[in-house]
Protein backbone atom coordinates (compact mmCIF):
# COMPACT_ATOMS: atom_id res chain seq x y z
CA UNK A 1 0.00 0.00 0.00
CA UNK A 2 1.46 3.44 -0.88
CA UNK A 3 1.92 6.18 1.63
CA UNK A 4 1.70 9.71 -0.10
CA UNK A 5 2.36 11.36 3.15
CA UNK A 6 5.39 9.26 3.44
CA UNK A 7 6.86 9.96 -0.13
CA UNK A 8 6.27 13.72 0.48
CA UNK A 9 8.51 13.34 3.58
CA UNK A 10 11.19 12.19 1.90
CA UNK A 11 10.94 13.97 -0.95
CA UNK A 12 11.34 17.14 1.56
CA UNK A 13 14.31 15.52 3.33
CA UNK A 14 16.14 14.77 0.89
CA UNK A 15 15.19 18.30 -0.81
CA UNK A 16 16.55 20.07 2.71
CA UNK A 17 19.55 17.52 2.41
CA UNK A 18 19.69 19.43 -1.59
CA UNK A 19 19.64 22.60 0.08
CA UNK A 20 22.02 22.55 2.73
CA UNK A 21 24.64 21.39 0.86
CA UNK A 22 24.21 24.09 -1.62
CA UNK A 23 24.32 26.52 1.66
CA UNK A 24 27.93 24.80 2.20
CA UNK A 25 29.07 25.33 -1.29
CA UNK A 26 28.14 29.34 -0.20
CA UNK A 27 29.43 29.00 3.45
CA UNK A 28 33.12 26.82 2.09
CA UNK A 29 33.50 28.87 -1.11
CA UNK A 30 37.39 29.04 -1.03
CA UNK A 31 37.41 25.46 -0.01
CA UNK A 32 35.51 24.13 -2.64
CA UNK A 33 36.70 26.28 -5.55
CA UNK A 34 39.71 23.97 -5.08
CA UNK A 35 38.15 21.05 -6.18
CA UNK A 36 37.03 22.35 -9.13
CA UNK A 37 38.91 20.48 -11.77
CA UNK A 38 41.52 22.30 -14.32
CA UNK A 39 39.88 21.46 -17.19
CA UNK A 40 37.05 23.23 -16.51
CA UNK A 41 37.19 26.51 -17.37
CA UNK A 42 36.58 29.73 -15.83
CA UNK A 43 37.27 30.91 -11.93
CA UNK A 44 36.28 27.48 -9.73
CA UNK A 45 34.71 30.04 -7.27
CA UNK A 46 32.14 30.95 -10.27
CA UNK A 47 30.75 27.38 -10.71
CA UNK A 48 30.95 26.62 -6.72
CA UNK A 49 28.26 29.96 -6.70
CA UNK A 50 26.68 27.91 -9.62
CA UNK A 51 26.60 24.91 -8.81
CA UNK A 52 25.23 26.16 -4.91
CA UNK A 53 22.97 27.82 -6.46
CA UNK A 54 21.70 24.99 -8.46
CA UNK A 55 21.30 23.12 -5.34
CA UNK A 56 19.24 25.44 -3.56
CA UNK A 57 16.89 26.23 -6.62
CA UNK A 58 16.29 22.52 -7.05
CA UNK A 59 15.81 22.09 -3.01
CA UNK A 60 13.00 24.91 -3.44
CA UNK A 61 11.51 23.93 -6.47
CA UNK A 62 10.79 20.23 -4.84
CA UNK A 63 9.83 21.56 -1.60
CA UNK A 64 7.20 24.06 -3.24
CA UNK A 65 6.29 21.03 -5.78
CA UNK A 66 6.70 23.90 -8.79
CA UNK A 67 8.96 22.49 -11.69
CA UNK A 68 10.20 20.11 -9.95
CA UNK A 69 10.59 17.21 -12.46
CA UNK A 70 12.56 19.71 -14.32
CA UNK A 71 14.77 20.41 -11.27
CA UNK A 72 14.98 17.30 -10.26
CA UNK A 73 16.39 15.89 -13.66
CA UNK A 74 18.88 18.85 -13.77
CA UNK A 75 20.15 18.31 -10.25
CA UNK A 76 20.52 14.52 -11.47
CA UNK A 77 22.50 15.69 -14.54
CA UNK A 78 24.41 17.89 -11.95
CA UNK A 79 25.14 15.62 -9.90
CA UNK A 80 26.36 13.20 -12.48
CA UNK A 81 28.64 15.61 -14.01
CA UNK A 82 29.96 15.49 -10.50
CA UNK A 83 30.79 11.74 -10.40
CA UNK A 84 32.35 11.76 -13.78
CA UNK A 85 34.59 15.31 -13.35
CA UNK A 86 35.49 14.87 -9.59
CA UNK A 87 34.95 11.69 -8.01
CA UNK A 88 35.53 9.12 -10.87
CA UNK A 89 39.70 9.51 -10.13
CA UNK A 90 39.49 9.49 -6.18
CA UNK A 91 37.29 6.23 -6.60
CA UNK A 92 39.87 4.61 -9.08
CA UNK A 93 42.49 5.45 -6.40
CA UNK A 94 40.45 3.34 -3.99
CA UNK A 95 37.99 6.05 -2.27
CA UNK A 96 34.46 5.45 -3.76
CA UNK A 97 32.53 7.00 -1.17
CA UNK A 98 31.54 10.31 -3.04
CA UNK A 99 31.12 8.49 -6.57
CA UNK A 100 28.28 6.37 -4.86
CA UNK A 101 27.10 8.97 -2.67
CA UNK A 102 26.56 11.21 -5.87
CA UNK A 103 25.40 8.60 -8.07
CA UNK A 104 22.64 7.68 -5.43
CA UNK A 105 21.44 10.92 -4.84
CA UNK A 106 21.00 11.82 -8.53
CA UNK A 107 19.23 8.48 -8.70
CA UNK A 108 16.76 10.04 -6.20
CA UNK A 109 16.58 12.90 -8.04
CA UNK A 110 15.31 10.94 -10.88
CA UNK A 111 12.59 9.10 -8.74
CA UNK A 112 11.85 12.41 -7.10
CA UNK A 113 11.04 13.99 -10.61
CA UNK A 114 9.70 10.92 -12.60
CA UNK A 115 6.58 10.64 -9.78
CA UNK A 116 3.59 12.44 -10.53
Amino acid sequence: MKSPLATRLAEIIFALAMGFFGVLHFMHIDAMSGMVPDFIPGDGKLWIYITGGGLIAAALAIIINKLRTVACYLLAVMLLIFVFAIHLQPALDGNPGSLLKDTALAMAAIIIGSRK
